[in-house]
């Protein structure tokens, strides 16, 4: 089973911008990148400042791997949670074990469950304080 961690940065609408000082500065490339206005079954009352954020951006720097994604000014998401840890499986079932572990003592943000990116996605903030987003991969054909 995969098990990976990649540093994870969420700026309030400053995704973008950062995404191109990090290939400038540091040689990022851009493995993918989605806006919020691109995702399935997001609401429409989405203004179209907020369609045109980054949901999810993968950047490739080297070896290592860096995500990014903007989060709307004043929202809970990006409270305190400027750079987070996401931990990726290949698993549903090893990616709730590792959530479950990680809340104990903790505090849930996101409750781990099915989303439109991922078969299984939780975001917790252990007992120390350090915030992790739980990730499972979509099994490539």
């Amino acid at each position: 089973m995969t098990r990976k961690l990649t540093p994870y940065i969420t700026l309030e609408g400053r995704a973008k911008e950062a995404i191109r000082f990090y290939e400038q500065a540091i040689g990022a490339e851009v493995l993918s990148m989605v806006t919020y206005g691109e995702m399935p079954g997001m609401p429409d009352t989405f203004t179209e400042e907020l369609k045109g954020f980054v949901a999810h951006a993968r950047l490739k720097v080297g070896d290592s791997e860096l995500m990014l994604s903007d989060t709307p000014a004043g929202s809970p998401m990006g409270d305190g949670k400027r750079v987070t840890i996401c931990i990726t499986s290949n698993a549903v079932e090893q990616s709730k074990r590792i959530f479950e572990a990680l809340k104990q003592d903790g505090q849930v943000n996101m409750p781990f469950k099915e989303e439109s990116f991922s078969p299984g996605f939780g975001d917790v903030t252990d007992k120390f304080g350090v915030t992790f987003q739980i990730y499972t991969e979509i099994e490539q054909e």
